[in-house]
């Protein structure tokens, strides 16, 4: 070959190498661009230079079977995969060290990864990462990531969605998260009117191997992280077993009394009063929500708990307890109604009201959060803690119940607690009153007895008890945690007790002024009294 073809040759080996260097370097521009917006801490186009920084990266040329860019905030890989693609396991222990101090953090992909991309199409995949150790780019409201660590990935320009084999990904910490409530979530795009997205724990599940280890497995490719919440200290795992027998079998009983009490009412073939009827609609509510909860557990497990199935629970576990609550408020209503105004006392179709307020408006509220909030139900993780020497190991069980936080303080412990003092009002109220007219006749021995037991029904009625679940704090959880299981898991069976035949329950067992019974002055009849 004659110099000059060997000149020529040179210049094209040379010329290609430049333009490679500068598809591989066109990543690092944008990389390079957003760290300049963290340093000004503009927020200006953020989808824009993010989604630009992932189309580099998918088009970038290099050498090898993969590539590592890095600047002090952002970290970026690319991996070329075939349809033969067995897994890959990344850990920031053997990867390049950026200047600042990092804590690990660790990526786990199945061999499924490529399946479906390989079956439309067999040819060589771009998979990506882009690791953000900083949250300046996926701002939320009111929302603290573990670590500020955003860790995200992409196969190719398509959707990675339900995996059978989820994708790993573990957050460590230098401390125990001890006293933390970690939550494994994904940045949704358009999720929110305020960002350009907003985290939501769909399609994740949140472990902790350790005292300070998250690790989330996840079906589906997208950016995670973790986001923490200050909570109470976990449950002891020694106490799991005691309180989990006590809901058991409390549970099973007050179920069996309150279908027993149901179908007793409904074999009499008797309509009864409205007292009657409304006791019977709180049995009801009882009934689904003891079912409901013996059923958890079991839909929550990791093969099942991210199908329709375990979120359907949830919800209608959602609607029994906001029904149980709405009804247990109506016997307030009620009770105050029979004992407060005695005489002249006509509503029109007050039962189908009471009806439509007892079930309705549980139902609209349930209805409306899976309409605005797809995931808001799904596996709920309740953490536990076994100390073990000077270390403590986490473990964790999981019900199909409300997600959201929000959620749960508002429509569970806000709604709760509002029904609860209402309760609470009416009680005392109710027991001041019979303190009253007990005081004007001599109280003997069988009467004081009497009024005891009615004290006692008045509490069952009510759900009062329930005012342990929703005002517990500190040193008194625990015993509280322990009271509660035990009182209210047996809440049918003493309700059935009260109440369970027609014309019962603890208000016929108070006297009226004039010497008639609650029982025998009707003032909700269905038509007006002549």
């Amino acid at each position: 070959m004659d110099p000059w073809g060997v000149f020529f040759l040179c210049l094209c080996f040379m010329t290609a190498q430049s333009e490679t260097m500068e598809a591989s370097q066109e990543p690092l521009h944008w990389m390079k661009k957003l760290e300049r917006m963290v340093r000004s801490r503009s927020s200006i186009s953020l989808p824009g230079l993010i989604r630009d920084l992932e189309c580099s990266l998918l088009n970038a040329s290099f050498g090898g079977s993969n590539l590592t860019l890095q600047t002090p905030n952002i970290q970026a890989l690319i991996f070329k995969l075939g349809c033969n693609f067995a897994g890959l396991s990344l850990n920031s222990t053997t990867m390049k060290r950026v200047p600042q101090a990092w804590v690990p953090h660790a990526m786990q992909f199945p061999a499924e990864l490529t399946q479906d991309a390989c079956r439309t199409r067999p040819r060589e995949l771009r998979l990506i990462c882009i690791y953000f150790f900083t949250d300046h780019f996926f701002q939320n409201t009111n929302s603290s990531l573990l670590n500020n660590y955003v860790l995200g990935a992409q196969l190719g320009r398509g959707h990675v969605n339900n995996l059978r084999d989820p994708v790993n990904i573990s957050f460590w910490h230098n401390r125990s998260l001890e006293g933390y409530t970690a939550t494994c979530v994904f940045w949704k795009e358009g999720a929110s009117k305020d960002y350009w997205g907003a985290w939501s724990s769909e399609g994740c599940r949140t472990e902790q191997p350790s005292p300070s280890q998250v690790l989330c497995r996840c079906n589906h490719l997208s950016y995670f992280a973790v986001l923490m919440q200050l909570s109470p200290a976990p449950i002891p795992e020694e106490l799991l077993a005691p309180l989990t027998y006590i809901s058991l079998v409390g549970c099973s009983i007050s179920m069996v009394a309150s279908l027993l009490t149901l179908l007793l009412h409904f074999q009499a073939r008797q309509q009864g009063d409205s007292i009657t009827r409304i006791h019977m609609n709180l049995h009801a509510s009882v009934l689904l929500l003891n079912v409901t909860f013996l059923l958890s557990p079991s839909l929550a497990l990791p093969s099942t708990s991210e199908t329709a199935a375990c979120k359907a629970l949830a919800a209608i576990m959602h609607f029994a307890l906001l029904s149980c609550l709405t009804w247990m408020a109506i016997e307030g209503f009620n009770l105050y109604l029979l004992l407060g105004r005695v005489y002249n006392i006509y509503i029109h179709r007050y039962l189908l009201k009471l009806c439509a307020v007892g079930w309705g408006v549980p139902a609209l509220l349930v209805l409306l959060l899976l309409v605005t909030q797809h995931s808001v139900y799904g596996p709920h993780t309740i953490p536990l803690s076994n100390s073990q020497g000077n270390d403590t190991a986490f473990r964790n069980v999981s019900i199909c119940w409300v997600r959201d936080p929000w959620v749960h303080n508002i429509l569970v412990m806000g709604y709760g607690g509002l029904t609860s003092v209402f309760n609470l009002v009416v009680l005392v109220w109710a027991l001041r009153l019979l303190h009253q007219l007990r005081a004007r006749e001599e109280v003997q021995s069988p009467r004081a007895c009497r009024d005891s037991v009615t004290v006692l029904g008045l509490t069952m009625l009510l759900g009062t008890t329930w005012a342990l679940a929703f005002f517990s704090f500190g040193v008194f959880l625990l015993p509280q945690l322990f009271l509660f299981t035990t009182f209210n898991s047996l809440y049918g069976k003493a309700r059935g007790q009260r109440g369970g035949s027609p014309g019962g329950g603890a208000p016929h067992m108070l006297t009226a002024p004039g010497g008639k019974s609650g029982a025998e002055i009707e003032p909700l009849a269905s038509s007006p009294s002549p």
